[in-house]
């Protein structure tokens, strides 16, 4: 594409030859259309066939036909001023958040949680916007968010990433913890479990890399109870987590959230007694809502979910 050579021609003048030819070849009634005198619309066509080189109008018949050049010129002129209509539109489409590409970050916490309600609430509203989800450990999403390859993801509260200024963390659900443990286990029965009784169990653990905070807060909670926890597996995913609890193999505080998860033997149960109340947070960088007018809609979308 030649931009300099393009540039020698004013769209104003293009848009004139075709206000022409819609108003039947007639110039007087196309500067009527415009709103404009005749003169310059004439003045521009001239302007216009000087630049090109062509007579665009046979002149010496009445009413006005167009040459060969004039013909071929029209057919390809709309077709163009069609893309650049299209392209206008996208522009603004995707100014307003409705066209363009996203990329989400989840993990176990959100799935089970607002994850369905604000997919399906902003698919709704912008069926246009493609939307790509990774599944990623609490490591990788904070690496690959700071790294702009994910613009949006979520995080439980208190984080260790917290403070850091170029991150954002919104707070958008309460969350506590229940203790998942196999449905033939002798605490099974009771409704609600005191930690205490945990202290001679196997644990099985979400990975320190994947959960730091469940990690971390469930060997805090047990030590509160006056044990340390007898880990006998980390797990990177909750389903997996799961998949071991119920193979016999310990029990877990996870979530509570994942009480959404029915997993064939695995039952979940209440802590007795002091909990601790958690937080997801969506986590995007700093100011970024900004720029992205998608990244905008979707921060609207999820507060639409979380705080209706």
């Amino acid at each position: 594409m030649d931009i300099s050579y393009l540039s020698n021609f004013e769209l104003r003048q293009i848009c004139y030859f075709v206000a022409v030819i819609e108003a039947g070849n007639n110039f007087s009634k196309a500067a009527e259309y415009l709103g404009i005198e005749q003169p310059p619309v004439s003045q521009r066509i001239r302007a216009l066939e000087k630049a090109l080189k062509v007579e665009l109008f046979n002149r010496k018949t009445r009413p006005l036909t167009l040459t060969p050049a004039g013909e071929v010129f029209l057919e390809e002129i709309l077709l163009a001023l069609n893309h650049l209509e299209q392209a206008i539109d996208a522009a603004q489409r995707a100014n307003r958040g409705e066209i363009g590409r996203l990329v989400v970050g989840v993990n176990s916490g959100i799935s089970n949680s607002l994850l369905p309600d604000i997919l399906q609430m902003f698919r709704q509203r912008f069926p246009k916007v493609h939307l790509v989800l990774r599944e990623l450990t609490a490591d990788e999403q904070i690496k690959q968010i700071r790294d702009c390859q994910v613009d949006v993801g979520f995080e439980h509260i208190p984080n260790p990433d917290e403070q850091d200024v170029n991150l954002c963390f919104l707070p958008i659900l309460q969350d506590s913890l229940v203790i998942a443990l196999p449905e033939n286990h002798p605490l099974a029965s009771q409704s609600q479990i005191p930690l205490e009784a945990l202290k001679d169990e196997l644990f099985v653990l979400p990975s320190s890399t994947n959960a730091p905070c469940l990690h971390n807060q469930t060997i805090s909670l047990c030590e509160d109870a006056g044990f340390q926890p007898k880990v006998t597996q980390e797990a990177t995913w909750m389903i997996t987590v799961l998949s071991l609890i119920a193979g016999g193999i310990g029990v877990a505080l996870l979530s509570s959230n994942v009480r959404n998860l029915h997993r064939a033997g695995v039952v979940y149960r209440d802590i007795q007694g002091t909990n601790v109340n958690r937080q997801i947070a969506v986590l995007h960088r700093q100011g970024e809502e900004n720029s992205s007018p998608i990244l905008r809609e979707f921060l609207q979308v999820i507060k639409s979910v979380a705080y209706s």
